[in-house]
């Protein structure tokens, strides 16, 4: 049976539980769909451009930034979202999917991530006003989302371990374009956005993949996986 290969983009670190987590929900995931699924990580300072990128099944930008080189991981979701290859980003990966499309389709070609630009003009990423390192907290998915069609729930509750999110001068400016909010927390507050007319691509604040070391399948990392096996 043909292996679904899926680059994982970041900088691995065993001691990051996501990165011990994400081939465990990725076996799991591929088990739950009757496929295989064979994880190959990418650091990010050898993306380059991205282009060889295009031949992976599916495209995961990992948690635990500052990353070695945050213009290959712009680069690698660039790719994802522009040759149509299923995307899956978490933490980290939802800041810089963020970036990515601010820069390339909005044309704020001045934006940037506070963590690593403090003095930027143009932070579309920035400090949480409450961190959310090791706390689970309330989920609410937009109803009819991609989100909410693999939890089959409206709520649920998810892991972080994350201390920048979305500014509010970019949440306005999601207002009428395809890249939508899918999940929001209690207050509010964007934890999850998702890409209209794309095959499959969800970025996420939380860290949803970590269920997988307490024996659940992630239902995001399954329809990801779904999504693959059927475009393969």
């Amino acid at each position: 049976m043909h292996a679904l290969q899926v680059g994982l983009i970041g900088d691995h670190n065993d001691e990051v539980v996501a990165h011990r987590a994400i081939p465990v929900a990725l076996d799991m995931a591929a088990a739950a769909c009757g496929v295989t699924v064979e994880p190959i990580w990418i650091p990010t300072d050898q993306v380059g451009d991205g282009a060889a990128l295009a031949e992976f099944d599916g495209l995961w930008c990992v948690p635990a930034s500052p990353y070695r080189s945050a213009e290959g991981a712009l680069a690698a979701i660039r790719v994802a979202r522009e040759r149509h290859v299923p995307f899956l980003g978490t933490c980290g990966g939802f800041q810089h999917a963020v970036i990515e499309y601010a820069r390339n389709v909005l044309g704020w070609a001045d934006a940037e991530h506070a963590e690593t630009a403090s003095q930027a003009r143009r932070q579309v990423i920035v400090p949480l006003l409450c961190t959310l390192v090791e706390v689970t907290d309330a989920v609410r998915l937009v109803e009819g989302s991609r989100l909410a069609l693999a939890y089959g729930a409206k709520a649920i509750a998810e892991g972080y371990h994350c201390s920048y999110g979305l500014s509010p001068d970019f949440r306005e400016a999601l207002a009428d374009g395809p890249l939508r909010i899918c999940a929001v927390d209690a207050a509010g507050e964007v934890r999850g956005i998702e890409l209209e007319d794309h095959p499959f691509f969800v970025a996420t604040l939380f860290q949803h993949e970590r269920g997988a070391l307490q024996g659940r399948v992630p239902p995001a990392v399954r329809a990801f996986v779904q999504v693959m096996a059927d475009t393969y």
